[in-house]
């Protein structure tokens, strides 16, 4: 026996000759309720961008059952997209399209980072690894004796920038770069009203030049790592701020003077192992500068300098070399050993814009001391 055929109680589906969506009444659908992004809820249980009725062509008012899910998925796989480019970058916002069904779009925020290079990641360690193939060993020989400084590498095919006090007066000067390589250095002109000398390496190629930065844009309290090398002790790394700015720091000329043939400035090794005088505020310190001296503007830090850091570098925590460390107090006496001076956190380095306005009269051999010192 045969049941009863019964008619259809849905709704037919929208007429599609028209083109119109979504038809007149009685069929026209409730306005949609936005839940959240990427999520819209129609009256009768519809989810995502398209009304009841309309998801994969079923008609309006079937029976409740399982629905496709994939526009909600597309949805939620291209917002976990979005916040996982967001979170990845450090400071790159990231532009993130997600179509919401009304033709706009939205982006993905940015996420912060710091002001500090990639190259670095704004620590102590990221600087000492960036910049440290950049500095140099110093040894210059003279009939006095040895003596150990620093240098800063500006090109790759081995200009090295230093303080004047560190190679004036030599007869042969030596650099040491950070992997370990060894080089006869020619002096190119000093300039010992500023305490800067320029000496370059002969037969290098491919050096890593320091990035000089900005000295004008340093504040008190700033961070800051100093790298040279200290009693010799090559590629030491210490750090510490910029305690003050624009110190008028007193210093010698020449080496020798006010200790015979102790070593003035404080280079490092051998020449009587001096204690680096200079004067400040009408004061001597750490012996007699001598009757040949200059003045300059100095930052003053409190990263730990000793003898041996003279023309290494101080550094910014981007990685910028912003200073030439140049001079440090030292308790101790002119007469005393090394062995028991030492860096009680009074450090100053010369401004390297002072060093940028000077390149080029250094370069010339027209710096007020000219080319004078070791030629091979």
């Amino acid at each position: 026996m045969s049941l009863p055929e019964h008619e259809p109680q849905q709704p037919q589906p929208f007429p599609q000759a028209s083109g119109a969506y979504p038809p007149p009444p009685p069929y026209e659908p409730a306005a949609p309720v936005h839940a959240g992004p990427g999520t819209t809820i129609w009256p009768g249980g519809g989810h995502g961008d398209v009304p009841p009725g309309n998801l994969a062509g079923t008609p309006a008012g079937a029976p409740d059952g399982p629905r496709p899910r994939r526009a909600r998925r597309s949805v939620g796989l291209i917002a976990a997209v979005a916040i996982a480019a967001a979170a990845v970058g450090g400071g790159t916002a990231t532009l993130i399209e997600r179509w919401a069904g009304n033709g706009t779009t939205a982006s993905a925020p940015g996420v912060s980072g710091t002001n500090a290079s990639r190259s670095t990641n704004g620590t102590v360690a990221g600087v000492a690894q960036a910049v440290s193939p950049s500095i140099v060993e110093i040894s210059a020989t003279s009939s006095s004796g040895e003596s150990t400084g620093s240098g800063v590498i500006v090109t790759a095919g081995g200009e090295i920038i230093t303080n004047n006090h560190v190679v004036a007066g030599s007869d042969q000067v030596k650099v040491r770069t950070s992997d370990g390589k060894t080089y006869t250095a020619s002096v190119v002109g000093t300039d010992p009203d500023k305490d800067l000398a320029l000496i370059k390496v002969q037969g290098a190629s491919g050096l890593k030049p320091a990035s000089l930065g900005n000295s004008d844009n340093l504040k008190v309290g700033d961070q800051v790592v100093a790298i040279g090398s200290p009693e010799g002790l090559t590629g030491t790394v210490t750090s510490g701020i910029v305690s003050a700015l624009n110190r008028d720091v007193t210093v010698a000329k020449e080496q020798g003077q006010g200790q015979g043939q102790g070593d003035t400035q404080g280079q490092g090794q051998g020449r009587g192992r001096g204690g680096w005088p200079f004067e400040f505020g009408g004061q001597q310190f750490n012996g007699d500068t001598g009757s040949s001296k200059t003045t300059y503007k100095a930052i003053q830090t409190d990263a730990s300098l000793n003898p041996g850091n003279s023309g290494g570098a101080l550094i910014d925590m981007n990685g910028n070399i912003i200073g030439i460390n140049s001079a440090m107090y030292s308790p101790s006496s002119a007469s005393a050993s090394s062995s028991s001076a030492g860096s009680v956190g009074l450090g100053f380095a010369i401004p390297i814009n002072t060093v940028k306005a000077d390149l080029d009269s250094l370069r010339s051999g027209s710096g007020s001391g000219g080319g004078s010192g070791a030629n091979s």
